[in-house]
């Protein structure tokens, strides 16, 4: 049987759920439609995806198109893996 404290503490908050929920299922997404997608401020999902780029969850892609900054975001290998197991972690601790 699974304990809760074997989850991934990267992910309990909602934006960072979010976020890996988002990129699981899509290429590179930019900054804006996943703020808007996950409804949150902007320092709110820069705070939150700073912390999954530090633990290699996602890489960050940040250019310019034409004169605008553009950011766009999409999930790493290890973060596909981490992020899998702890939905199967949470399936197992549900009794599923």
């Amino acid at each position: 049987m699974i304990k809760i404290n074997q989850l991934n503490k990267e992910f309990e908050s909602r934006v960072r759920l979010g976020i890996m929920s988002v990129l699981m299922v899509n290429d590179w997404v930019d900054f804006s439609e996943m703020k808007n997608l996950l409804d949150v401020t902007d320092g709110n999902l820069a705070s939150h995806s700073t912390a999954l780029e530090k633990s290699n969850y996602i890489e960050v892609k940040k250019e310019f198109v034409g004169k605008k900054p553009k950011t766009s975001y999409r999930v790493t290998q290890t973060g596909r893996l981490a992020f899998t197991e702890h939905l199967n972690a949470l399936e197992k601790l549900l009794g599923k």
